[in-house]
């Protein structure tokens, strides 16, 4: 009860200090399990996005959240746990420890580039490699990998939202887009991928400032893209920023 009365403060806050416009441009607002990801200036993006979602999205969508901010103090980790639902991701893998490397047992049998080079039989042609499955993706993902309770979340069912630069940028276009959102886009190729432009969100909360100014705000959603068959990760991840910069102009 206090999460849902919180969530109904929170919404009339952010919906009188910035409006929260929601324009869907190219897609109707869908219940259907989508990743929406844009550009990220503030961290009052995951806000506004949420804000912006009809209530019948709000409740299967899942913003992520950097982990090392929203739970600095008690009550930001309990906003973004309770009225949220967010998903918290940690801005840097844990490295993980490397397997030991097992010496080959005295006597054993060479492998069959050596036993050709040696003198024995030739090696069978080996057939292309094939692709690895989006389940075989998913199961390969450390479990220390920040993706990793993304794709869990995706896993359950859940939208989530997601800033491919990684970082808040400070300019007029997004910064280059990370590989998150090729990789997730492997992993769940069901999933419907959907660009979405944040406007004004950074005035109104500046940099160093503690009192937000009231600025009208919108997201604009854009028509899905797909990821195409054998397309190539720096192909795909600029193609996903050129959709979330278009709408800019919308």
């Amino acid at each position: 009860m206090l999460a849902k009365l919180m969530s109904l403060l929170l919404l009339g806050i952010v919906r009188f200090l910035t409006g929260s416009q929601a324009r869907w441009y190219g897609c109707p607002p869908k219940a259907e399990q989508r990743i929406y990801f844009a550009n990220h200036q503030s961290h009052a993006d995951m806000v506004l996005i949420w804000a912006a979602l009809p209530e019948e999205l709000r409740s299967i969508t899942r913003p992520i959240a950097a982990k090392d901010y929203w739970t600095k103090t008690p009550f930001r980790q309990w906003i973004t746990t309770a009225v949220f639902n967010a998903v918290y991701v940690d801005r840097q893998a844990t490295p993980a420890r490397p397997a030991p490397v097992e010496a080959a047992p005295v006597g054993a049998a060479l492998p069959e580039a050596e036993t050709a080079a040696a003198g024995g039989p030739d090696p069978a042609p080996e057939a292309p490699p094939r692709p690895p499955t989006p389940e075989e993706l998913r199961a390969a993902l450390p479990e220390n990998d920040p993706l990793a309770p993304l794709v869990k979340a995706l896993q359950s069912g859940d939208s989530i939202v997601i800033f491919p630069e990684g970082t808040r940028g400070h300019g007029e276009e997004p910064q280059p887009f990370k590989s998150g959102l090729y990789k997730l886009a492997q992993m769940f190729p069901q999933v419907v991928l959907v660009p979405a432009w944040i406007n004004n969100v950074q005035r109104v909360m500046p940099k160093g400032e503690v009192v937000p100014v009231p600025i009208l705000c919108s997201v604009t959603f854009g028509a899905p893209i797909e990821l195409a068959a054998d397309e190539e990760r720096r192909p795909f991840l600029d193609r996903a920023r050129r959709a979330v910069i278009a709408l800019r102009e919308v």
